[in-house]
């Protein structure tokens, strides 16, 4: 029974977000085709991140971020790329994310120069550290894996070492349950159940 009066994967895009969608996809309507359209802009995204071949010290730039995340959502959203404005539900206040952004790449060069942890849990720290401070309007979880990912890479561990649970056989809605639940618990300071969710 549909609740919502529309089919499944047919929910309208709200018209608040559809304003911002690119010229090239502006007849985008629904949720299952903007789903496909961003799909297929990481897509192109990972495909630049693979012949850039970078360094940690590459990565860890805001200029790199942004690039990374305009990259992956450019074609779709006029946003994309550019850091938040206002406030979100989550996330720093506006004020704020340049100041901590700087800080966690600090923070990130600081723990790879002094072997602080393990290069896995130190991609890990990165991640959770990005998502907290929701830098960008959307998009903001798939843009911190992939920028993790390929600093696992950079430090040697290969470009597929995070998989955010995608091997353990897990649903699609449960590996994003237990990877919610896991941020949650990072957010106190318990990195366990993310650093296995990210290995797993």
């Amino acid at each position: 029974m549909q609740l919502s009066g529309h089919e499944d994967g047919q929910t309208p895009v709200d018209a608040d977000d559809a304003q911002y969608l690119t010229a090239d996809y502006s007849w985008i309507r629904t949720r299952d085709e903007l789903n496909d359209a961003e799909a297929s802009n990481i897509t192109d995204a990972l495909i630049w991140l693979e012949d850039e071949d970078l360094a940690a010290s590459d990565l860890l730039h805001q200029s790199f971020l942004r690039e990374l995340h305009h990259r992956m959502f450019g074609e779709v959203w006029s946003w994309a790329g550019r850091i938040r404005t206002r406030d979100t539900t989550i996330g720093v206040p506006p004020v704020q994310i340049q100041e901590r952004l700087q800080a966690l790449l600090g923070d990130t060069l600081f723990w790879i120069e002094h072997g602080t942890y393990g290069s896995s849990e130190l991609c890990v720290r990165f991640h959770h550290q990005l998502v907290f401070i929701h830098p960008f309007v959307n998009g903001n979880g798939r843009h911190a894996r992939l920028a993790a990912g390929a600093l696992a890479d950079s430090l040697g561990l290969g470009p597929d070492h995070l998989s955010w649970g995608a091997r353990s056989g897990q649903s699609p809605s449960e590996a994003r349950r237990r990877y919610l639940d896991a941020l949650r618990a990072a957010d106190k300071g318990d990195y366990t159940d993310l650093l296995a969710n990210a290995v797993s």
